[in-house]
This record gives C-alpha cells, sequence and structure tokens, in this order.
C-alpha cells in the first residue's frame, strides 16, 4: 500500500526554509521579492514548494562552481 500523499510535505513554512537554508527571516523574504526562491500565499500564509527549495539549492551550488 502506497503511503497517502500528505504523509510528506509538499510545501514548507517560511520557518522551516528558514531553518533548512540557515537564514534569517528577513533574508529568506528579501529570496521571495528577487524571485530566487518561488513560493506561494493561501491566505496569509506564505508557502515554498518543496521542489522550489531543492532548485534554489542546486542553483546557488551550480553557481559557486
Amino acid at each position: 500500500m502506497s503511503a497517502p500523499l500528505y504523509a510528506t510535505p509538499q510545501a514548507l513554512k517560511v520557518p522551516e526554509v528558514m531553518e533548512a537554508l540557515r537564514l534569517s527571516r528577513s533574508k529568506v523574504y528579501d529570496l521571495f521579492r528577487s524571485r530566487q526562491l518561488a513560493s506561494f500565499t493561501v491566505g496569509r500564509a506564505r508557502r515554498v514548494p518543496v521542489d522550489a527549495l531543492n532548485q534554489y539549492i542546486q542553483d546557488q551550488v551550480e553557481e559557486a562552481a
């Protein structure tokens, strides 16, 4: 039997992104404003797709190489 879709988060909360990247809240919001990190809102809640976070990290690694 396969696991339900909701078992693994598909979108992260801002504090989870902050922890994953070890960045401040203001820096994470700077990444949103500059469109370096994709996000969406539901009401007042900002969410970051896991794929977008992984892509941002990959882009940073490639840029640094």
